[in-house]
């Protein structure tokens, strides 16, 4: 199986559901077969089935913030990481997302919680998840990453304390959603252009907005920190191997392609958490968000820290 290749026969379900149900239920292959999800309207909390048998407990987003402080940093997998010298976090104040689980331990002692969206990830490294994520980690994981996660271990998620990532365009159990929909509903802010779209309730569902790290800052500002730190959000060298591969053995990314999409919805963020009174910092020095007006912190830049030490 190349790196960037779902199984075949998640291929199949993938295809069949598009011929079958057409656009509007599509993503009801997100969950299918096996599993289903039951959540109390507006908690989040709830639980998760697969094949009938109950495999985890959902928490809703208060169980975040209950944990976090007043910064929060969301950590990518661009190379740029590599740059910066992490041990100088917080502890406690991380979400990492997708392979940058791979820093739990060192230098990054407990984050605060891990994100993953996209199931591709799941069938590539699994085995990192269950060496990284040990039990009582929060976990921010979307309807097929859960199913995968349980096609893989239905064991893995019962010590996790799992908060759902639902997609508010393709929710679990109900038809797809326009920007115009979303344009209707009170918990949701969109742009002008209606490009890009956000969540202030993400127990009601999330805009994925073609990366993760959108999802994961729709739950940040939830949180109400006084900061938000960006770290490895790169964008702009996306193609290249992340910070913890090896030139080759890159798995596809569709985030360079998606770059309009994803600064679009950063953003907006950007504004809507000014609203709040809170800072959207980018502390990568490659970040394709220098473009677009958010400027470049050094705090955790690892020369910095070595003058620092002199």
């Amino acid at each position: 199986m190349a790196p960037s290749d779902r199984p075949w026969h998640r291929s199949l379900v993938k295809t069949g559901a598009r011929v079958l149900l057409g656009g509007s239920l599509a993503h009801m292959q997100d969950w299918f077969p096996g599993l289903s999800i039951e959540r109390s309207a507006g908690t989040g909390r709830g639980e998760v089935r697969y094949k009938g048998e109950t495999v985890a407990s959902l928490l809703g987003a208060d169980a975040l913030r209950e944990r976090a402080n007043g910064s929060i940093y969301i950590i990518g997998s661009g190379p740029s990481v590599n740059d910066c010298d992490l041990t100088r976090l917080p502890d406690g104040s991380a979400i990492l997302l997708n392979g940058a689980i791979n820093l739990i331990g060192s230098p990054i002692g407990t984050p605060l919680g891990v994100a993953v969206e996209d199931e591709r990830f799941i069938w590539r490294h699994f085995d990192l998840l269950k060496q990284k994520v040990v039990p009582g980690t929060i976990c921010l994981l979307s309807v097929s990453v859960l199913r995968a996660i349980c096609e893989n271990d239905r064991g893995f998620l019962a010590d996790k304390r799992v908060i759902l990532i639902d997609d508010i365009r393709k929710p679990y159990g109900a038809k797809r959603l326009s920007m115009q929909d979303l344009q209707r509903l009170d918990f949701v802010r969109c742009n002008d252009g209606l490009t890009a779209g956000f969540s202030l309730q993400p127990d009601r569902g999330v805009v994925l907005g073609g990366s993760v790290a959108i999802s994961a800052l729709q739950f940040a500002l939830y949180c109400r920190p006084r900061t938000i730190g960006l770290i490895g959000i790169d964008i702009s060298n996306a193609r290249g191997p992340r910070f913890y591969e090896s030139v080759g053995e890159s798995a596809f990314s569709g985030i360079a392609q998606a770059e309009a999409r994803i600064v679009d919805h950063i953003t907006l963020a950007r504004s809507i958490a000014a609203e709040m009174g809170i800072a959207l910092v980018n502390h990568s020095p490659v970040s394709v968000l220098l473009k677009y007006g958010f400027g470049y912190d050094d705090q955790f830049a690892r020369a910095r820290a070595s003058a620092g030490s002199h």
